[in-house]
């Protein structure tokens, strides 16, 4: 089964014409599948999927499902926009991707970074709802992790991400924070919004649910942008005892750590910015 995979919105641009937004949104084909990863901020996916469909030919028309990484603004901001071009699409998303989050900056007020839009917003535009906790199986071969466990020692939750429970400001656990996995002949490919629960505990889990050891490809965000270096240096030896084949790192991963996994995976690493364009085999 061959796969494409078009990252439409991200932080950096890699293609004439395209907008860089702190973001993410990421397209995968298949052979008789197109499932679409969260849909960026907000400001640059029109643009960007238009330009991109002249470019490439990708055809958002033909999405069955748009899978919602978790529920912050970066990821879910452009969700009117994505659904305007896909017309009727089912939505994936854990329950807490409507929670209330927040970030909580030193001496500032906590300020909002959720889901900009409601349900019923959505659903007026043509969306339907498939919410859960566990993996969802959209085919035979494509897959959303559901919860993932936190299982390494040095894997952890950014504390100035919060959650309002009633008029308290509380630690948020993120439980919403998922990946799409896709089985192939050459092993998993793993799409990750953020990976705010670890990069590493995601292809733990992907290869739990799937029963596959194999990790051929992985792209997204690791969110390592603030990681202490010792972090990203046992990350990098984890994806090499894992035998990643390809890392596709960007979004919230940061350029330092970014460097730093460039440097210890070598060639394995490449930087996706918004334009990439990626086939697996």
């Amino acid at each position: 089964m061959a796969i494409t995979i078009t990252t439409i919105c991200e932080n950096t641009a890699g293609v004439l014409g395209v907008l860089g937004e702190w973001g993410l949104s990421v397209l995968v084909e298949t052979d008789d599948e197109r499932v679409l990863l969260d849909s960026g901020g907000g400001l640059s996916f029109a643009h960007n999927a238009d330009l991109l469909a002249g470019f490439f030919g990708i055809d958002l028309g033909g999405v069955s499902h748009i899978v919602l990484s978790h529920g912050h603004a970066d990821h879910t901001g452009g969700l009117v926009e994505a659904l305007v071009r896909t017309g009727p699409v089912e939505v994936i998303a854990h329950p807490d991707c409507w929670a209330a989050k927040y970030a909580d900056l030193p001496g500032r007020e906590p300020r909002s970074i959720g889901m900009p839009f409601a349900q019923e917003e959505l659903a007026a535009l043509g969306a339907t709802f498939n919410v859960s906790r566990e993996p969802v199986w959209i085919t035979d071969s494509i897959v959303t992790t559901g919860e993932i466990p936190m299982v390494t020692e040095y894997e952890d939750i950014e504390p100035n991400l919060v959650a309002k429970e009633g008029d308290a400001i509380v630690p948020d656990p993120l439980l919403d924070d998922q990946a799409l996995i896709v089985v192939t002949d050459a092993g998993l490919v793993v799409i990750l919004g953020c990976a705010h629960h670890g990069i590493v505990n995601t292809l733990y889990h992907a290869r739990e649910i799937t029963g596959v050891d194999t990790v051929n490809t992985v792209i997204g965000g690791a969110h390592l942008i603030r990681a202490p270096e010792e972090r990203v240096v046992l990350t990098a030896a984890a994806l090499q005892e894992l035998g990643v084949q390809r890392v596709g790192a960007c979004h919230c991963t940061g350029l330092a750590a970014s460097a730093m996994l460039a440097q210890q995976l070598g060639d394995v690493f490449a930087f996706n910015n918004a334009g990439s364009r990626v086939a697996v085999p």
